[in-house]
């Protein structure tokens, strides 16, 4: 497996964590008034860590052994909308979300490096992307790390936003 994939799995929640710390507290649970151009899923930032957390344990977890133990098994996708609803994001404890990504990406990252080379070519069928191998669903892991990254940095921009418009002066008509 790529050692620079495998660097950026073990450094995202870190990274993960910095971004969101960033977040003024005000704005946990802040949403936009649109979410045109968001990277990621409009959630907003709890609903964002609440999201990678279930994302990480119910779906690649999940993905990466049933692609270990079955063949060529056919992987679900996950509704992350009804995720968010079913289990309250909004309410999450944002350090309780962050420890379990912690706990959870450190399980991911030991499953993968105990691995042999011809592990990660076991086939499967990913729903919405089709035909793949466990490598396959490595950088797809990865590259959803990756836009909610994104979406946190857009979100840290759009409260940015907003508050340069609550101190823009009122046009006077002069």
């Amino acid at each position: 497996m790529n050692a620079a994939t495998l660097a950026a799995l073990a450094a995202f929640p870190g990274q993960l964590d910095g971004f969101f710390s960033a977040i003024p507290k005000s704005h946990v649970r802040w949403s936009p008034p649109t979410w045109d151009g968001i990277p990621s899923e409009s959630f907003n930032p709890i609903e964002q860590i609440c999201h990678v957390r279930d994302i990480e344990i119910d779906g690649y977890q999940v993905r990466f052994q049933r692609t270990l133990s079955e063949d060529n098994p056919r992987l679900a996708t996950i509704d992350g909308y009804a995720l968010a609803k079913e289990r309250g994001y909004g309410q999450a404890d944002p350090h309780e979300v962050l420890a379990s990504i912690r706990v959870a990406r450190a399980r991911t990252i030991q499953l993968l490096a105990a691995l042999k080379p011809a592990d990660f070519e076991r086939p499967a069928i990913f729903e919405d992307y089709g035909a793949l191998t466990l490598r396959s669903l490595v950088h797809l892991l990865s590259s959803h790390d990756q836009q909610h990254l994104a979406g946190l940095q857009w979100l840290l921009a759009k409260i940015a936003m907003a508050r340069v418009d609550t101190h823009v002066p009122a046009d006077t008509g002069a």
